[in-house]
């Protein structure tokens, strides 16, 4: 591990279903040597506890322990902040500059960032990406979508912000969950701009970009 870590991301995971995608993604954030900000809902710690055999704990500090030995990051690499912490660096545009990932976003998290609501840290964060015109990355996970998340969406799509819905692609013949998983995770690294082996791109591996359908 560099004794200089990269420029952080900020990952936020709401209470949408979806919780294996926001974790792997701050394992490949950790191998990349990124600094990593990380901000766990209520809601989803309770879909991680359904989901996954991880039952993350609440307070911060334990939460950057149990998520640095699960990801084999640096000391330091990984920094959690609860949901009130207005002191903390996403809770300001004068704070350190970030890439900001809701993943996955709840409907309800989606709303409240397409309004402005900032009521707790995670939103504050969001609202704070969109005014300082920075990255800012949100992956819903829900089916079928409403007229109203679809204006959500449109909207936020309008203020500089990616729409990535967390709907996996099979070109890559998956054969396990985990393919399904990095295959997201895989465009979400795409679009911070970060390498990654994760999977190969449309027309790098073999079988693909020459393919005929007959259509």
């Amino acid at each position: 591990m560099p004794t200089e870590l990269r420029d952080p991301v900020t990952v936020a995971l709401t209470g949408a279903s979806g919780a294996q995608y926001g974790l792997r993604l701050i394992e490949a954030l950790v191998a990349a040597d990124h600094q990593v900000w990380v901000m766990i809902s209520k809601a989803a710690h309770l879909v991680i506890a359904t989901e996954t055999d991880h039952e993350l704990p609440a307070r911060p500090a334990r939460l950057a322990e149990v998520l640095t030995e699960r990801c084999a990051a640096a000391p330091g690499q990984i920094r959690c902040f609860a949901r009130e912490d207005w002191m903390a660096p996403v809770a300001s545009g004068s704070g350190a500059p970030s890439a900001m990932v809701i993943c996955p976003c709840s409907t309800g998290t989606l709303s409240a960032v397409a309004t402005g609501a900032s009521n707790n840290l995670i939103e504050r964060a969001a609202d704070v990406a969109l005014k300082e015109r920075r990255t800012l990355i949100l992956v819903p996970r829900e089916t079928p979508f409403s007229a109203i998340h679809l204006e959500h969406m449109l909207a936020l799509t309008r203020m500089g912000a990616v729409i990535l819905p967390a709907a996996p692609g099979f070109y890559h013949q998956p054969t396990s969950v985990d393919d399904l998983v990095d295959f997201i995770v895989a465009r979400i690294l795409n679009q911070l701009g970060i390498a990654h082996r994760l999977m190969p791109r449309w027309g790098e591996g073999a079988g693909q970009g020459a393919t005929s359908r007959g259509d």
